[in-house]
């Protein structure tokens, strides 16, 4: 890791937007607790890096249980007897519409703040993740004051009125994670703050800066104090503590399966409503009979987007073995001309990993695929010495059974399968215990249609990978999480049903 970046350095790193400190180091560091900005209560800070140098460029407050017992007695206040709870869902959808309008007007900054906080390229920061995550918030815009019960009429009296009504949980504990920091912050916030939740949010430690100045622009916006709270610092303290805590209601996260199942543990005392979207070891599967050279491109873009840190990478790419000479050449050779590069820099389209721990992690599966006698066809190898950058990395001769094909490696490592026929590819594909996501190539449409119904998988991608929409629910099966994001379904997490019974006779 090198030194404290200078101001010298963060001058070219960073445009004039992002303003800096009176050390040189980006301003945004302190937590959002009741519409204050505020240091931790114990004083203590931790270094924000820019995983293309592996420089700090910011120091971020470090909260912990006495800042989240503050940020959760601000939310319930908020949502007892504050002005949140007197709004209409007109009220609160010209807010979070606003939010968005000003997310667009500082979109180039917040692009920069992600992708030096994240390490993707500024490409992505900029024309996926935050087009996507204002476009998230207005969605969730458009159904305030649309969360409806029903009417029904009870089967054993006829002469009573009964109906159903739909009522925000309260105080909503968000813990969200590295890869995708605004976005999933937006998956987060925007449906609970639709349907009339308050929020404490806590950012992965590793990125920290773009949700901090979210919460700036939320401020600006116009949302009373309380309402959306966030702490940061780390998963064993703050987050711990917010699952922890009485005052919280709902815990929703997104992270590694070990983590999910603490959480479910700790929840449980509480008796939590709980949501969890969780990691993945997504099969992507080409048959002959398909467009080789675009599966060939697609499988390439589902595993190495975002350097593959993406709970639906399609790491696994099964390919039919009478195609598996055709497709592996085009493969094999579009892998090698692929290059990783400086995320600040737009021509870049593969940036550095997270963080050493994490590429010590990747490069670590990548020996152990070696040591299996999976057959490494591309990459493999950090490169350079300064930052996080691995490879686009591909293995070939992959069995079903090894580590590498099993374990979710969340970085820039593709393995590749060879199956026989549809039974085969089903048997492989629901063979781990993730069930995230799956896509198939195929142009035969039966063929299509008996895998996606019964393939163990969330999502499934027919002739494309790895799409998303802020309308479409998200989220998997088995260990892969509990619960859906983005769509109507999202706001079933974020609401209760109660039950109203009006005698007329």
């Amino acid at each position: 890791m090198t030194d404290t970046a200078t101001n010298e350095q963060l001058a070219v790193a960073t445009p004039q937007k992002n303003q800096l400190d009176e050390r040189g180091l980006l301003r945004y560091g302190k937590m959002l607790i009741d519409g204050q900005w505020v240091d931790a209560v114990s004083g203590q800070t931790f270094a924000a890096i820019y995983p293309g140098t592996g420089a700090t460029i910011a120091n971020v407050a470090s909260g912990d249980s006495a800042d989240v017992a503050l940020a959760a007695q601000a939310a319930r206040r908020a949502f007892d007897s504050g002005p949140w709870p007197k709004m209409n869902g007109s009220e609160r959808a010209k807010l979070l519409w606003k939010v968005a309008d000003l997310m667009e007007q500082n979109i180039e900054e917040l692009a920069e703040l992600e992708t030096l906080n994240n390490g993707k390229p500024l490409l992505e920061s900029l024309r996926v993740d935050l087009p996507q995550s204002i476009a998230c918030f207005r969605y969730f815009a458009g159904w305030s004051g649309k969360v409806m019960g029903q009417t029904i009429e009870p089967e054993a009296r006829a002469n009573a009125l009964c109906y159903t009504l739909r009522e925000p949980v309260g105080v909503c504990g968000q813990i969200i994670p590295w890869n995708f920091p605004i976005q999933m912050a937006a998956w987060k916030i925007a449906p609970a703050l639709a349907c009339g939740n308050t929020v404490v949010i806590k950012p992965a430690e590793q990125t920290s800066l773009s949700i901090l100045r979210l919460g700036e622009l939320m401020m600006e916006a116009g949302l009373p104090n309380g309402v959306v709270n966030i702490i940061t610092g780390f998963g064993a303290t703050a987050g711990a503590a917010l699952v922890e805590h009485p005052e919280v209601d709902k815990i929703a996260f997104t992270g590694s399966v070990e983590v999910g199942k603490a959480i479910m543990r700790s929840a449980a005392n509480t008796l939590k409503k709980v949501t969890l979207e969780l990691g993945g070891k997504s099969p992507n599967i080409v048959f002959a009979d398909s467009n080789l050279e675009l599966a060939a491109k697609y499988a390439l873009s589902g595993i190495f987007f975002n350097q593959g840190q993406m709970c639906t990478a399609g790491s696994r790419i099964m390919i039919e073995r009478s195609a598996r000479d055709q497709f592996m050449e085009v493969l094999t050779a579009r892998a090698k001309k692929m290059t990783v590069g400086d995320p600040l820099n737009m021509k870049t389209r593969m940036g550095s990993l997270i963080s050493q721990e994490q590429m010590e992690r990747v490069l670590g599966y990548i020996e152990k695929g070696k040591q299996a006698g999976a057959a490494l066809v591309a990459g493999g190898e950090r490169v350079g010495s300064q930052g996080y950058f691995v490879q686009p990395t591909v293995f070939d001769e992959v069995q079903h059974e090894m580590e590498i094909a099993q374990e979710e490696i969340f970085g820039p490592v593709a393995s590749v399968i060879t199956f026989e026929d549809v039974n085969d590819a089903l048997r492989i594909a629901n063979g781990t215990r993730f069930g995230l996501a799956a896509g198939i190539w195929t142009n035969d449409i039966k063929k299509a249609l008996t895998f996606a119904k019964n393939v163990h998988a969330g999502t499934v991608w027919v002739n494309t990978y790895n799409m998303t929409d802020n309308a479409l629910p998200f989220g998997g099966y088995k260990e892969s999480g509990i619960g859906r994001e983005l769509g109507p379904a999202a706001l079933e997490m974020y609401t209760h049903s109660k039950t109203v019974w009006v005698e007329l006779g």
